[in-house]
């Protein structure tokens, strides 16, 4: 029941307040969770997490030791990573650390949950993931996959009521954090074997063409380096390492910044002067963009209106759009398979330059004035270069192109100026289909994960 005269108000029956250890904040209460409760208490079967888990657990507070040699690290995942689509340029966490703490180790098939800050965001492991370090911000969820599906328990746990579930253990004022506590008593609806394991085999394959999607960009990266004659460059360490570096009067006319002109920048662009053929990327490309910014008019995600995403979800595996335009205001934002999609600011280390091919409900929806487009004529051309600017030949010139102190930025003028080279065509054209197949395989992907979540969701309904 709620209040006429507030937007958001609910009565809470004094009952309500027992069961819930006498918390009088609002999370509990406002969720969605009562309503999931409600619903799952109609089914005939349903297990406590912690009888269908082998454990749930964080790694622990304690102090990072960071490396630069992929020799000595480990791949870590922060909180906001484990949504990431790309697992290519995560920090490395010193071995040794990992090695006295296990407990920053992953598995395969569990299912991550953000424990601060944005609590209950969600994630499945991977191969790719597995074995890779974790932040303690982090809740490792492992299931007994002789009492329960892996991939079943994720649809469930990540589904409209699941979410509700674990965001209302939810505790803190200024910084909310949940505790394996807090969920291990959530109720976990049990249906027909081969259901579950029908909702389990759409979760493994959809998080095995995530991996595919990784290798495939990675293979594809491999081939264009060789067939360009380009080395291969060191990716570790610093995106601003220090170097020694010296330059002409003449090239200090429009840019004197000392990142601009070092080796981490000059390298790359030398390389490709020697391999002979090279081209820059307004010669590439049909057009690069940065949009005006636009006053936004809000509508709600069931009113047919056109998603908008910022900066952060295109990188995600599943893109969550921010809020809903309506179609003519969204028009000029609106992006295709054509386009990609640089953030034009931000830190070094984050996003900054990092290139997006469209996939999911990114193509067709619009993207926020933040992400700068680089059009090209057709999609397989634009799958060509999303696999170059995704190479370190790529990156380092668009990273070193961003100027600013505080928040660096990009400017699409200079971003014609960076060089890539020249392929033969019939190499060209398969590197470009490899790099769309990367933006297919995570639709596909994103296709069945959202499938089995509304399985899960469409058996509690109809139970």
């Amino acid at each position: 029941m709620t209040f006429a005269s507030f937007k958001n108000a609910r009565i809470v029956r004094s009952g309500l307040l027992d069961e819930g250890g006498r918390r009088l904040d609002c999370n509990p209460y406002m969720s969605g969770a009562l309503e999931a409760r409600d619903a799952l208490k109609r089914l005939q079967t349903v297990d406590r997490l912690s009888t269908v888990t082998e454990r749930i657990y964080h790694a622990g507070r304690e102090g990072r030791t960071w490396v630069d040699d992929p020799q000595y690290g480990v791949p870590f995942l922060g909180s906001s990573d484990i949504l990431s689509a790309d697992l290519s340029a995560l920090p490395l966490l010193s071995k040794r650390q990992v090695e006295r703490n296990p407990l920053f180790k992953l598995g395969g098939a569990w299912t991550l949950i953000t424990r601060s800050g944005t609590i209950g965001r969600m994630a499945y492991v991977r191969s790719e993931m597995a074995a890779m370090a974790c932040s303690e911000h982090v809740l490792r969820v492992v299931p007994n996959p002789e009492l329960i599906p892996p991939g079943y328990l994720y649809a469930f746990l990540s589904s409209r009521y699941g979410v509700p579930l674990v965001v209302s253990g939810t505790y803190g004022a200024i910084i909310q954090h949940i505790e394996p506590e807090h969920i291990a008593e959530l109720p976990v609806p049990r249906f027909a074997p081969d259901i579950e394991s029908r909702i389990d085999q759409a979760i493994a394959r959809s998080a095995s063409l995530r991996d595919e999607a990784s290798r495939t960009l990675e293979r594809a990266i491999t081939e264009l380096l060789v067939k360009a004659f380009l080395p291969a460059m060191p990716t570790g360490g610093a995106v601003t390492p220090f170097s020694v570096s010296s330059v002409s009067a003449s090239s200090l006319q429009r840019r004197c910044d000392g990142f601009f002109h070092s080796r981490y920048h000059l390298d790359a662009t030398a390389a490709i002067k020697q391999s002979g053929r090279f081209q820059t990327l307004a010669q590439f490309t049909s057009s690069i963009v940065e949009p005006n910014r636009f006053k936004r008019i809000v509508l709600n995600a069931d009113s047919g209106g056109v998603p908008l995403f910022g900066t952060s979800s295109i990188f995600w595996n599943d893109p969550e759009a921010s809020y809903y335009l309506p179609s003519k205001l969204a028009e000029p934002y609106i992006v295709s398979s054509n386009t990609l999609l640089v953030p034009r600011s931000g830190q070094l280390q984050g996003v900054i330059g990092r290139p997006v091919l469209p996939y999911g409900d990114i193509i067709g929806g619009a993207v926020s004035e933040d992400a700068i487009r680089i059009n090209c004529h057709t999609p397989v051309e634009a799958g060509l270069l999303f696999v170059f600017l995704t190479s370190d030949y790529g990156l380092r010139q668009l990273k070193a192109r961003a100027f600013g102190s505080s928040i660096p930025h990009l400017d699409v003028r200079q971003i014609g100026e960076c060089l890539m080279p020249e392929l033969d065509p019939e190499v060209a054209d398969r590197i470009g289909r490899a790099g769309l197949r990367v933006s297919e395989l995570r639709s596909e992907a994103l296709r069945l994960e959202r499938g089995a979540r509304r399985a899960v969701e469409e058996q509690i309904e109809g139970s």
